[in-house]
């Protein structure tokens, strides 16, 4: 079996203490304030370079004293965000790098691991406490054992006011051994996933389980004035049921795409024009619940890490019309209400979901098959 070194995060959350909660919101508002100083001046005149505007960090510390009280290489790695944003907007991949503002962006700022002459390091982990710059020793919330050199460190601060940590780690990871076995999937709003063996994954539909309590939330919150401290109990509250609902998500996506990793060889998935789908307004909110997106995007990094292959197939190859068995297409089975159908060529009896995902795997087989 081979091996690959691969970048790898993990995720906890922290528990600082009152004095590194300030220094960490001090921190953020901080790495916000450079982005956004250096890309007015971008404005002004032109952008430069993040060498040219990193060696203007020490006057601007000079001037503005709080910024010396922070980790100076979050600030740093904020010039390198600005910096990225701008060779994706010359390259033509986004618009114009846009001001950080403290509702709408992410609460966050990233450190990096490196060594001193003394031998200290920057960033380290013992028993459930880190060591981040400034901040010095953290208790976190250690679910599993952090292996691999660590590379970055982001520290976030999420809506419902909880801190977190993704470590970002080099990790040394072993491919899984071969598999004789292939697997197609139609992905689906009634049932989360239909696979070509006929197994069953049922839409865990997460948010629906918890829309009452989301509408009872905004109507409180609705009822109180803007700004108060009950206003921001009430809107803390329903940050928290937010974010629960995102953690449940993301832990079923994990352990779905890991058990496919580890069961099959290879796995064949339709492209989804997500964004598209979206401007249905009937189902934009049950899509957006699915997370296909993000649920392939799992399986595809799983797959180069463990040496699996995952095929894409075109979004509009004609899956559900298609006969599993001879290959009649039966353009009726373009309306979705039709569940089940009799295939008028050779009479096999499909159901709708299943035979789609047989097709979507022998359409996957025979890109492979023509690709070698």
């Amino acid at each position: 079996m081979q091996t690959k070194i691969v970048d790898k995060a993990y995720s906890f959350r922290i528990i600082p203490n009152k004095e590194q909660e300030e220094l960490i919101n001090k921190n953020i508002g901080c790495v916000r304030f450079v982005f956004n100083h250096f890309l007015a001046q971008s404005k002004d005149d032109k952008y430069l370079s993040y060498s040219k505007f990193a060696a203007q960090l020490p006057k601007l510390k000079q001037k503005y004293n709080w910024l010396r009280e922070v980790d100076s290489i979050s600030l740093q790695q904020s010039l390198k965000d600005l910096d990225k944003a701008f060779k994706r907007f010359f390259k033509g991949l986004a618009g114009f790098p846009k001001f950080k503002s403290k509702k709408n962006n992410k609460q966050s700022y990233r450190t990096q691991y490196f060594k001193r002459s003394n031998g200290t390091e920057s960033i380290e982990i013992k028993n459930n406490k880190i060591k981040l710059p400034k901040l010095g020793w953290v208790k976190f919330r250690k679910s599993r054992e952090v292996t691999g050199k660590i590379k970055n460190v982001t520290i976030r601060k999420s809506k419902a006011q909880k801190y977190y940590i993704s470590i970002c780690v080099q990790e040394e990871i072993k491919e899984l051994p071969q598999k004789n076995k292939a697997i197609g999937i139609d992905l689906g709003l009634k049932n989360f996933l239909i696979t070509s063996n006929g197994e069953v994954v049922s839409n865990p539909r997460t948010l629906s389980k918890y829309e009452k309590r989301i509408a009872r939330l905004n109507k409180r919150l609705a009822k109180k004035e803007e700004g108060s401290n009950n206003w921001y109990k009430v809107k803390n509250k329903l940050a928290r049921v937010h974010e629960k609902i995102a953690n449940i998500r993301k832990d079923f996506l994990h352990k779905l795409s890991t058990k496919l990793i580890r069961e099959n060889q290879t796995i064949v998935v339709e492209s989804l024009k997500v964004k598209n789908m979206l401007k249905n307004s009937n189902l934009a909110k049950s899509i957006s619940d699915v997370s296909w997106s993000k649920f392939v995007e799992y399986i595809e990094y799983k797959a180069e890490w463990y040496g699996r292959d995952l095929i894409k197939i075109d979004t509009f190859f004609p899956s559900s019309q298609l006969c599993s068995e001879c290959g009649y297409q039966n353009k009726e089975v373009k309306d979705l209400s039709i569940r089940e159908w009799e295939c008028p060529k050779c009479h096999s009896i499909h159901d709708r979901d299943i035979n789609a995902s047989k097709n979507i795997l022998q359409r996957g087989l025979e890109l492979q098959l023509a690709s070698r």
